[in-house]
This record gives structure tokens, sequence and C-alpha cells, in this order.
């Protein structure tokens, strides 16, 4: 074929170890040598097998779509793929949803969905929120970092990001209401035919985008020191949301979505969750030999953005901390930044 679809390495679950995001668990572990994610022009040696090895040409993916428009300053990525249709958003951006009966009866088409989903990252941001504690409990600043361009470089050849597969023993949603080890399919394409052929009336297909080896411990305690240093003394909370992380394929409604949701109370609701886009912030956890990360470490970031940040606490921002406000305290510092600030927040 003249065209070719991006393709992306795959991995086992059972492969990979160190902490994943947030707070790390063994079985999102990242690999201690990630793979790089092979460009447009497939030029890169040692590419990875394909999912599930050769397919028939029933199963060939369709060919790949025009270049997409670049946008400077953001991650060169197809942003189509993150309102696909017959898709809705959840409130909290965190899940895209499809009804499409043709997703839970074809397996090339969910197949070559899924396989297009995976090629774009969740986004991962920072959020500082501080409180002081009256009647109102009262919000102070509501700030807000995106930093989705630090696990994807800027050259396709330097990027880590890989799909991975349920492996043999790996515990997980293999179909049923519950984790099991079994069964045992091999590749996306049998997972899928399994799933379409399944005659429950209520069941889901999913993938999930995840980050792995960011150290958000590190992070959340040089944030916390330098809200300290601002004199702040209200409640501050700092968390690390992950949007469009997971994207779910229903089975249709037969009936109704009430009723659908009644039936769930009694039967349960057959899950099929054995794949993950992965998207290493570094190829191993913080702290260990030869760490590389995919653009930069974490106390590098810090240095960067907390003037910025510091700047957005002070001015009782809400909203989102860009690069406008790392410009606005180099030419426009406040009054506070200048030395130490009096105490503010607190209870009242």
């Amino acid at each position: 074929m003249a065209d070719q679809q991006q393709s992306i390495p795959q991995k086992g679950l059972s492969e990979l170890s160190g902490p994943a995001v947030h707070r790390p668990s063994e079985s999102e572990a990242g690999p201690s040598s990630s793979q790089q994610h092979q460009d447009h022009d497939d030029d890169r040696p040692n590419t990875p097998p394909p999912y599930s090895g050769p397919t028939s040409s029933a199963m060939t993916a369709p060919p790949a779509p025009a270049p997409q428009p670049t946008y400077p300053g953001l991650p060169h990525l197809d942003y189509s793929l993150y309102s696909p249709k017959t898709f809705t958003l959840s409130s909290d951006a965190t899940t895209l949803t499809s009804y499409d009966p043709t997703l839970s009866t074809y397996p090339t088409g969910l197949v070559s969905l899924i396989q297009s989903l995976a090629t774009v990252p969740p986004k991962p941001t920072i959020r500082i929120v501080g409180k002081t504690y009256n009647s109102e409990n009262h919000v102070d600043f509501d700030i807000k970092v995106n930093l989705m361009n630090l696990i994807v470089p800027d050259g396709e050849k330097r990027r880590m990001n890989y799909v991975k597969i349920i492996g043999p023993g790996e515990v997980g949603l293999r179909g049923e209401s519950r984790e099991t080890t079994v069964p045992h399919v091999a590749g996306l394409e049998a997972w899928a035919r399994k799933y379409c052929e399944d005659g429950a009336s209520i069941k889901h297909f999913a993938l999930e985008r995840t980050v792995i080896n960011w150290d958000t411990s590190y992070l959340e305690g040089r944030l916390l020191s330098l809200i300290s240093s601002t004199s702040y003394r209200g409640h501050v909370s700092i968390t690390f949301p992950m949007t469009h992380s997971r994207v779910v394929i229903h089975s249709p409604d037969k009936v109704n979505r009430f009723f659908s949701n009644v039936t769930k109370v009694f039967t349960g609701t057959k899950k099929y969750e054995i794949i993950k886009s992965v998207w290493p912030y570094a190829d191993v956890a913080r702290g260990e030999q030869g760490r590389r990360c995919a653009v930069q470490e974490e106390e590098v970031w810090f240095g960067d953005w907390r003037d910025a940040i510091r700047h957005a606490v002070l001015g009782k921002r809400r909203g989102w901390v860009t690069a406008e406000d790392r410009l606005e305290y180099l030419m426009e510092p406040k009054p506070g930044e200048l030395g130490k600030p009096a105490e503010w927040g607190g209870h009242s």
C-alpha cells in the first residue's frame, strides 16, 4: 500500500514494572527500556510486532488519513480523535462513550477504531486549590496546568508510547463482571471477535490511556512548599486529574437506558478491558539509574514553572496557568513577589 497507518509498539501487561500515575500499582508499571513510537513513514528499525501477528485482508487497517494540521506550541497529534463520531464526552472530560451498535457487531470496525484512538494520549494536569474555611468555604485560588507536552516530544521518533494487551496470567476484566486470569485470548483482533460474538445484553469494550513513571508525589511536595512561600494560611489541595483517559464502547440499549441500568444491578456488565495506551513520562521511575524522560525531569519542569504558578496564586487566579503567565511574571511582577508577602487566607 502506498499509504500506511501509524503503528504503535505493543506489549503484554505482564512485561511492565515500576510505578504508575498518581498512586502506582504493579500492574500498570512501565518497561525498563521503553519502545519508541513508530513514525508515520515506518522507517525505524526494530519495530515491534503488530497486535496479534498477521491479519487477513478483511482485517487490514484502512489507509492513513490526510496529514493533520499542526498548531504551533501544541503537541503534534490528530486532535479529531478526541471527538470521534457517535461518542460523547463525560462532564468531567475523562471518558468517551459510544452506544453505536456497529461497534459491538463488527470486529473489524472495532479494531480499526481502537487502533486509531490508541495513538493519542490522555491529558495530564495539575490542579491547585486554596480555600479559606469560613461560613462559605471561600475559594482563594483555583489554578490548573496542562502537562500534555511532557509526554509527547516534538519528534515522533523520540516518543515512548506503546500499546499493551493483557497477557497470560494477568488479572483483569476479560469479559466477565469481575477480574479474572482467564480466558487468555491472543491479540486485539481475537478479543474484538470475542466481544462482538458475546450474546450478553449488557457489555462493554474499553481502552484506557495512562501515564506512567511520573512522580506526582515529588511535585506535590515541591508545590506545597511553593504555596507556603506566599504566606498563604488557607487549606491547599493538589491533585493530578487525567482527562480524556478512557474510551468505552457499550452494547446498544435494546429497550432504553433506564431498563439497562436496572438490568445491570441484577446481571452485571460483561467487561472487556484488555488494552491500554501507555504514555511514559520516563522509561523508568524517578531515582532509578539511567532514567530517560520523554521531555524533561520533574525538577526541571518545576524550576521552569514555579514563578508563574506563584504569580498566579498571589493573583488569586482561577483558571489555567500558561506561558503567558511566565511572561507576565517577568514583565509585571506583583508587589508580594518582590519580598515576603503578608499572611493571607486561613480561618476567618
